[in-house]
C-alpha cells in the first residue's frame, strides 16, 4: 500500500504571519471609541490567539472594565469591519516562511492552515500576502463545528487537505496550538517568536524553533520520534 503524503498543519497569526500591529491597531480603534486607553503592542501580543472577540474582551480587561455580551457582539462587528479594511497594512510573513513552505511542497508535503481567525479573514490575508496557493486547506474558527484546542479542528483540517492522521504534524506558537496537537495525538513544533501568555518552552512541545528556516530539520526530528525535540534548535 502506498504511504500517504505527510501533512503539515500550521497556525496563522504568530506562526506564519506577523499580524500583531494590524490586530492591535484595530483593537485600539475600538477601545478609543469607548473612551479607553490603548493597549501597547508589546502587551497586546500576548492577548492574541483566541480570536477577535476574545481579543476585545481582553482589551477591556486590560483597562479594568467589562462589557455585557451584547455590547461585545456589537463591538466585534465593528472590529471585523475595520480589520478587514486594514488586514494587511503592516502584516507580513515572518522571515523564511515562503522559502520554507516551498521546500516542503517540493518534497510532496501537504500544507494546511488551522487557525482561530475567521476563515474569510484568513483567506483574505493569505491572498493579500500571496500565500494561499501553498495550502490545500484553510480552516478558521467558523469553518468547523469545533475550533482549537479541540482535536476535531486539527483532524478535520487534515482530512479536508487530503492528508492522513498517521503522518501529520502541527506547527504553532501558543498554548492553544500545543493543546490541540496533544489532543489530536500528533507531534507539535512550536515557534518561540509568536503570541502567547506562556513561553512555549514551558509547555514542552516536541521541538522549538526560533526561525522558520529551522522547521525542516525540526519536523524531520519529530517524525523520527526523537525525544530530544524539546531542546532548542
Amino acid at each position: 500500500m502506498k504511504r500517504p503524503r505527510p501533512t503539515l498543519v500550521l497556525d496563522l497569526d504568530g506562526t506564519l504571519v506577523d499580524t500583531a500591529i494590524d490586530l492591535t491597531t484595530t483593537l485600539n480603534v475600538i477601545l478609543a471609541k469607548e473612551g479607553l486607553d490603548p493597549v501597547p503592542l508589546d502587551q497586546a501580543r500576548a492577548l492574541i490567539g483566541h480570536g477577535a472577540k476574545a481579543l476585545i474582551v481582553r482589551g477591556f480587561a486590560a483597562n479594568g472594565v467589562t462589557r455585557a455580551p451584547e455590547q461585545i457582539d456589537a463591538l466585534y462587528k465593528e472590529y471585523l469591519d475595520h480589520y478587514e479594511r486594514h488586514i494587511a497594512d503592516e502584516s507580513r510573513p515572518f522571515p523564511n516562511v515562503v522559502n520554507t513552505l516551498v521546500r516542503f511542497a517540493e518534497a510532496d508535503w501537504i500544507l494546511a492552515v488551522c487557525t482561530n481567525k475567521l476563515e474569510r479573514l484568513s483567506r483574505i490575508l493569505l491572498d493579500r500576502l500571496g500565500l494561499s496557493r501553498h495550502f490545500a486547506a484553510i480552516c478558521g474558527f467558523d469553518t468547523l463545528p469545533a475550533s482549537k484546542p479541540d482535536a476535531r479542528a486539527f483532524i478535520e483540517t487534515v482530512h479536508r487537505a487530503g492528508g492522513d492522521m498517521s503522518d501529520a504534524i502541527m506547527v504553532g506558537d501558543s498554548e492553544t496550538d500545543i493543546a490541540t496537537a496533544r489532543a489530536a495525538g500528533v507531534p507539535i513544533v512550536a515557534v518561540d517568536y509568536g503570541y502567547t501568555t506562556v513561553p512555549v518552552e514551558d509547555l514542552a512541545p516536541d521541538r522549538i524553533v526560533s526561525d522558520f528556516a529551522q522547521l525542516w530539520d525540526a519536523v524531520a526530528a519529530v517524525r523520527k520520534g526523537g525525544d530530544g525535540g524539546r531542546d532548542r534548535d
